[in-house]
């Protein structure tokens, strides 16, 4: 593994080959043990102008590609992802903390996005529109929107880089990756597997660097038609504020995504999908349970169980425990604000149920670890019900009736996902017409699939990903009107 490491590290990838970046060295770790395991380099304004300026010249060649080609090389995408999915999750693990096996599992859904969309774009169809006078034709054309920047984080490196490489290769655009500093090799070696997949050089690009250098330049480089975007609220805004023109944006970004259980839950069922949506990948999840509203006849039932279930969950370094429920946190910030989370609950009053603190031995005391934990007894002024936290910290409070429940769930400036817990149907129909969110989640907690769009609404975003839909925010379309004389 060392050696995939050394072979990307200070690398780009531009015009179809690995180049030595010139730019600053920043260093990446573990965050398991808090070892350098490589570097990466900033990026460089002549650096970025050339690595646009081919994309813009391959994107032009590759659009007129049948889409029968484009579908070919993902497929191949695909393959080569899946036949080398664990040693790309030992690197994933290396750098983000999550355990071995989870992180194999995003490397196969990221060959899954490859297959789902080289079979989408073979079924992009224009469109012959009536007019209102004979003689006429309109013909509606879906054609590529050009260089894209996908700018990604560092919870899902695999994941959320597939979504808009992806989509935007299968339309005919040129991407330009720009990982985050704490998970580049991830991305650059997807790279080097386009590399092998026979796609062209320019049509996929990955410039390692942080955001404000790198990622803003994308931003405002006037050649880049689209930014893909996931990431905070707070940088989504910034991004949309900063545009020097007219660009197509897509933004997924934060979320303080609420569960509700009321007493016609099946409550076992509803524990699992508590401790799988609030602590999996330690919270580092934009629709991770922040909090969760119990019917007040079951919250002392739903707490005991959901506490023990949360004191069960097994903590470890990701390669050396693979199949560890939880790894490390990836980085400082979202443990730093983990625990003023914790600790602003619990002066205001929370009742603290599991957790609370990293856990004891040797094998944690480098790594950024942390318990799963559960505030009970919270209020709408806790910070762990205002914000999205972005760790293994969840809050719990009780609820008399459902208009209460769907009135504190909506109670924010956040819409990304919701999820319910009833097998009373008036109240999964309740909840399903009136949460106010991009995706609701019934009696489970997955509630994004790739073949149906997901996106958020209000500060949680605009535009979607996956589906058909996901594959349509990579197009523009043109209106062809002839006027042929038939019928005239």
């Amino acid at each position: 593994m060392q050696e995939v490491l050394t072979r990307l590290s200070g690398k780009l990838f531009v015009d179809g080959c690995f180049v030595e970046g010139q730019g600053e060295r920043l260093q990446v770790r573990n965050p398991a043990r808090a070892t350098v395991i490589g570097e990466i380099a900033v990026a460089g304004t002549e650096e970025i102008a050339s690595a646009v300026a081919c994309a813009q010249r391959a994107w032009r060649t590759w659009a007129k590609e049948p889409a029968r080609v484009r579908a070919e090389a993902l497929h191949a995408l695909g393959q080569l992802i899946r036949e080398d999915a664990s040693s790309m999750a030992q690197v994933m693990t290396l750098e983000q903390g999550k355990p071995f096996n989870e992180a194999r599992g995003e490397i196969l859904k990221l060959a899954e996005a490859c297959h789902f969309y080289a079979e989408e774009g073979l079924r992009v169809h224009g469109e012959v529109i009536p007019n209102d006078q004979p003689g006429y034709q309109s013909v509606v054309m879906r054609e590529a929107i050009g260089v894209v920047a996908a700018i990604t984080p560092w919870n899902y490196p695999a994941e959320l880089v597939g979504w808009k490489l992806c989509a935007g290769v299968a339309a005919g655009c040129a991407v330009i990756i720009k990982p985050s500093e704490f998970t580049p090799f991830t991305a650059l070696y997807i790279a080097e597997k386009t590399l092998q997949a026979g796609i062209p050089a320019g049509v996929v690009t990955v410039l390692t660097g942080d955001g404000p250098s790198v990622g803003r330049a994308l931003v405002e480089h006037p050649a880049v038609a689209k930014i893909a975007f996931t990431g905070s609220s707070q940088t989504g805004l910034r991004i949309q504020q900063s545009c020097p023109s007219v660009k197509r944006l897509s933004l997924e970004l934060g979320g303080n995504c609420p569960m509700l259980v009321t007493r016609h839950a099946d409550l076992a069922q509803a524990v699992q999908g508590a401790v799988r949506r609030s602590f999996r990948n330690m919270g580092q999840i934009c629709i991770a349970i922040n909090r969760i509203y119990v019917e007040r006849p079951i919250y002392a039932d739903f707490l005991t169980r959901f506490a023990s279930a949360a004191r069960a969950l097994v903590i470890g370094d990701g390669l050396l425990h693979p199949a560890a429920d939880v790894g490390a946190m990836a980085q400082p910030a979202p443990l730093q604000k983990t625990r003023a989370h914790l600790e602003d609950a619990l002066a205001q009053g929370a009742r603290l149920v599991a957790g609370g603190a990293a856990p004891a031995g040797k094998e944690y005391a480098q790594g950024l670890f942390f318990q799963p934990t559960i505030v009970a007894d919270c209020t709408p002024a806790m910070l762990v019900m205002r914000e999205e936290t972005f760790g293994p910290l969840v809050g719990v409070a009780a609820f008399d009736t459902l208009d209460e429940a769907i009135a504190l769930a909506n109670d924010t400036p956040y819409g990304l996902a919701a999820y319910a817990y009833t097998q009373n149907l008036q109240e999964i129909h309740r909840c399903a017409a009136e949460l106010d969110v991009g995706n609701v989640a019934l009696n489970h907690v997955d509630a994004g699939i790739m073949n149906a769009p997901y996106g958020g609404r209000k500060q949680s975003g605009v535009g979607v990903e996956h589906g058909r839909e996901g594959l349509l925010e990579y197009f523009q379309f043109k209106h062809v009107r002839l006027h042929h004389g038939v019928g005239a």
